[in-house]
């Protein structure tokens, strides 16, 4: 989604009470604009690319940018996270602005200024020139300012958490455990992960809403890991699902399969945090819950193509696709083959 806009004037101040330019002043928050942006019809087949329906509040504010027509933005959202991409088009000054109820990540893809400060509040003020594969970590509540004389062309992604929905484990609050701000750092773990949400805002296919809640439970794990001091070492999992719990979601997810089943739903089920559930699954199955779920709609769409006198259309509804050409390019990627291609190989 592109989120530029034409806000009207308000009075904004930098930390230390600083009056900013009348140009910033135009400066407010994006989140009309999202709520505006709501009436965009969501697919049954993959998450919406406009604000959020559900999980994080579409009356959340965005990172402020002045001037907006100097960036390209666009967002994913799904349960309890949004996933923002930012290209600073043009070389000028530009002002970022951040407060809100949910925690923000910043991931500096590419940065580098000439002048500038940052401003996190709990933290000093830097003036770092080359911030480059950076992290900038504000919690919920806390104030994010930066100004800037850029040397090079930004790109960043912006990643939004609701403290709430993405609990880790049921004993402990999300946003009990991440309250320390951090400026300016580097981590190879989140970097790779955070990385993989931002691949899924670029490519224009649907994506699976599973594998995207997948991952950003893992990054948000990740950040606990940083606010915690612990190394990242992966404690192995030993002997993954029980037998019940086995049985128990590989029957839901064959009496469910043409829905998007969440993975609360499965966590649930099965009476663990969804962190836990996620890589208990994998151990047991060898693949994730969305992939697991995507192969058995596959495997149940060739028994129904291998009867001639169903349509492919028809095929695809009934698994879950509300578009012929989703459910085509799912299933070529699946099996090489598309439907109408398949159906004719086993006639």
């Amino acid at each position: 989604m592109l989120a530029n806009s034409h806000v009207p004037n308000v009075l904004l101040r930098a930390p230390g009470d600083r009056e900013l330019s009348p140009q910033a002043a135009a400066l407010s928050s994006l989140s009309k604009l999202a709520a505006g942006s709501q009436t965009k019809r969501r697919h049954d087949d993959h998450v919406s690319r406009a604000r959020p329906q559900s999980g994080i509040d579409a009356a959340e504010p965005l990172v402020e940018i002045y001037p907006s027509d100097a960036v390209k933005r666009r967002a994913l959202t799904w349960n309890g996270m949004t996933v923002e991409t930012v290209e600073v088009e043009k070389h000028c000054r530009f002002e970022s602005r951040f407060r809100g109820p949910t925690h923000l990540l910043a991931l500096f893809e590419e940065g580098a200024r000439d002048e500038g400060v940052t401003f996190v509040e709990g933290l000093p003020r830097a003036t770092l020139r080359n911030y480059r594969q950076k992290f900038l970590f504000v919690p919920a509540g806390h104030e994010y300012y930066d100004w800037q004389e850029p040397r090079s062309l930004t790109r960043a992604v912006y990643f939004y958490f609701d403290a709430a929905a993405l609990r880790i484990d049921p004993r402990a609050e999300f946003s009990d455990l991440l309250i320390a701000p951090r400026m300016f750092f580097e981590d190879a773990r989140l970097w790779d992960y955070a990385m993989r949400l931002k691949a899924l805002v670029d490519q224009s296919q649907p994506v699976n809403p599973l594998y995207c809640e997948a991952l950003g439970i893992v990054l948000a794990h990740e950040l606990m890991r940083l606010n915690h001091g612990t190394p990242p070492v992966e404690t192995p999992v030993r002997g993954g699902l029980a037998t019940w719990q086995q049985r128990a979601v590989t029957r839901f997810i064959e009496e469910h399969l043409e829905e998007q089943i969440s993975l609360d739903t499965l966590a649930k089920l099965v009476r663990l945090s969804r962190y836990h559930f996620c890589r208990s699954f994998k151990q047991s199955f060898g693949m994730p819950p969305h992939r697991f779920h995507t192969v058995r709609r596959i495997e149940h769409a060739k028994s129904l193509l291998a009867r001639r006198s169903v349509s492919v259309t028809d095929v695809g509804m009934a698994i879950g696709f509300s578009e012929t050409s989703s459910f085509t390019a799912a299933f070529r990627k699946a099996t090489g083959l598309t439907p109408t291609g398949y159906q004719r190989s086993v006639a």
